[in-house]
């Protein structure tokens, strides 16, 4: 009798650990994968070219200085 207890307890224990770990699992959202461009003449996918030949981009925005900050603080 006691066994049988045991087990029933045990069971219902391990299924609500599973529920509960299920639950708590990091759900990632899924990644938008891009459309594939496709020949004009051929009608065949083609291959983008890789981004390492680009040269870098200068950088636009620059930080404030400490006096043009205190400028815009004291509009």
């Amino acid at each position: 009798m006691a066994d049988i207890v045991k087990e029933l307890v045990s069971g219902v224990v391990e299924t609500v650990l599973k529920e509960i770990l299920k639950k708590t699992a990091l759900r990632t959202t899924t990644k938008r994968k891009k459309r594939k461009t496709r020949s004009s003449t051929t009608g065949r996918f083609t291959r983008t070219g890789s981004t390492a030949n680009k040269p870098a981009r200068k950088q636009v925005s620059k930080r404030r200085t400490a006096t043009a900050r205190s400028r815009q603080r004291s509009r």
